[in-house]
C-alpha cells in the first residue's frame, strides 16, 4: 500500500510536529504537546477555511484529565511547601530540621508531579500517519522510548526529583564535615537542577517545534517557560549553597535562600497553568 506524504518537523532526532495528506484531500497535523494534553489532532479539508480538531476517545481524554490534575496540584503543594522551607530557613527562628522536613514534603509532592507527567506521556493517545483521530492504547505504568523529545523531558524531570530527594533525605543527615556536606547534600542538589535544566529545555523544544523562542499566544509555551525559570532559580541556589572547604560555610547562604524560594514559587505558577492545559 502507497504510504501519504508526510512532513516532519522537530529538532536533531526528536519529531514534534507531523503533517500527512489525507485520502480524498486534505491533511491532518498531528503536534506532539497538543495531542499528549489536550488530545487533539488538527485536520484541514478543502473547502474548509482554517483547521478544525478531532479529540481523542473518552477514555484518553478522562485518562489526560486526570493525570494533568494530579500532576499540576502536586506540583503547586510541592512548590508552595519548598517556598516555606526557603522562607523559614532565611527568616525562621527554627533550627535547620525544621526547614528540612518541609522541603522533604515538598519533594514527595514534587517526585508524585514527575512520575504523573511521565504517565501523561506514556498513556498519551497516538497517531497513524494516514489517519483521521487519535488511537488510544491500553494501560501503562512504564515505557522505554528515550527517541521521543516528550518521553526523554518528562523522564529526565522525573529522574531529577529522585535525585532531589537523596539531596534531602541527606539534609538529615547530622555531625557530617565540609567535604561529606558538599557530597552526600551539594552534589545531589546540584544534578537534580541539571536534570531539571535539560528536561526544561527539551520541553521547550517541543513545544517551539525546533529552537526555543517566544510563543506568548500559547498556555503551553508558558507552563514550560516558567518552570524553566524556576530551573535556573534553582541552579542559582545550589551553587549559592556550596560549602567552602576553607571557611566551613556556603558562598551565599541568602542567596541560596531566595534562589530556592523564587523556583519554588515558579513551579507553583506553573502547576497553576497547567490546570488549564488539559482536553
Amino acid at each position: 500500500m502507497e504510504q501519504p506524504e508526510q512532513r516532519a518537523e522537530g529538532a536533531g532526532p526528536f519529531t514534534t510536529r507531523v503533517t500527512w495528506r489525507l485520502p480524498g484531500g486534505g491533511e491532518a497535523v498531528w503536534e506532539s504537546r497538543l495531542a499528549r494534553r489536550r488530545g487533539l489532532l488538527a485536520l484541514h479539508t478543502p473547502g474548509e477555511e482554517g483547521r478544525r480538531h478531532t479529540r481523542a476517545d473518552e477514555i484518553s481524554v478522562r485518562r489526560m484529565r486526570r493525570l494533568n490534575a494530579i500532576a499540576a496540584t502536586a506540583f503547586v503543594i510541592g512548590g508552595a511547601l519548598f517556598a516555606a522551607g526557603a522562607a523559614v530557613s532565611q527568616f525562621g527562628s527554627g533550627d535547620a530540621t525544621d526547614s528540612a522536613s518541609i522541603y522533604f514534603a515538598g519533594g514527595l509532592f514534587f517526585n508524585t508531579g514527575g512520575y504523573a507527567s511521565l504517565l501523561q506521556v506514556i498513556n498519551a493517545p497516538r497517531h497513524v500517519i494516514g489517519g483521521r483521530a487519535l488511537v488510544t492504547h491500553r494501560w501503562h505504568w512504564w515505557s522505554y522510548e528515550p527517541t521521543r523529545v516528550d518521553w526523554l523531558s518528562a523522564f529526565l524531570l522525573f529522574t531529577g526529583t529522585l535525585v532531589f530527594g537523596v539531596n534531602l533525605l541527606n539534609s538529615f543527615l547530622q555531625g557530617l564535615n565540609v567535604h561529606q556536606v558538599n557530597r552526600l547534600i551539594w552534589v545531589p542538589d546540584v544534578v537534580g537542577c541539571v536534570l531539571f535544566l535539560a528536561s526544561g529545555h527539551l520541553a521547550l523544544v517541543e513545544v517551539c517545534h525546533g529552537r526555543p523562542r517566544l510563543l506568548l499566544r500559547s498556555l503551553g509555551w508558558w507552563v514550560v517557560a516558567v518552570n524553566q525559570l524556576g530551573s535556573v532559580a534553582f541552579m542559582v541556589s545550589a551553587l549559592a549553597a556550596y560549602t567552602r572547604p576553607a571557611t566551613g560555610s556556603p558562598v551565599n547562604i541568602d542567596i541560596a535562600n531566595w534562589g530556592t524560594l523564587i523556583g519554588a514559587l515558579c513551579f507553583s505558577v506553573g502547576g497553576i497553568l497547567q490546570m488549564r492545559e488539559h482536553p
